[in-house]
């Protein structure tokens, strides 16, 4: 049996996913021309607070949350026509989470290198 690592998954992510930075994510969330998507679990959000603005969306709901003909999705809850940013603690479940969207047929997604790390060395507002 040939068992892929979880560092090989992220690496295999890493080469079909665009990655961009803290900053470039707040330049175009200021702008809105982004939907800010927050993947980690609610209580990493209670803890350590959350992005002002942001979409929270568990990661484990992602999919099911996104699919617009399945029973979970969420009808307006998103700008279907911006492109999904992801982030999680550190980066690495984001770049599984926007390879998931890329497999689903979403074409304009990307995710924050560093995660909620970088972005609260930002300029990003955390409530």
């Amino acid at each position: 049996m040939n068992i892929k690592s979880a560092d090989d998954l992220v690496n295999e992510a890493l080469l079909e996913i665009r990655t961009i930075s803290a900053d470039e994510a707040l330049e175009n969330f200021e702008s809105k021309k982004i939907n800010l998507i927050d993947i980690r679990d609610i209580r990493e959000l209670e803890k350590e607070g959350r992005v002002e603005n942001s979409h929270h969306i568990p990661r484990g709901m992602l999919e099911f949350w996104m699919d617009p003909n399945g029973p979970y999705f969420k009808q307006g809850k998103l700008d279907q026509g911006k492109e999904m940013v992801l982030f999680c603690a550190g980066g690495l479940r984001s770049a599984l989470a926007a390879k998931s969207l890329k497999d689903m047929g979403f074409e304009n997604v990307s995710h924050i290198d560093g995660g909620f790390a970088a972005i609260s060395q930002s300029d990003f507002k955390i409530v």
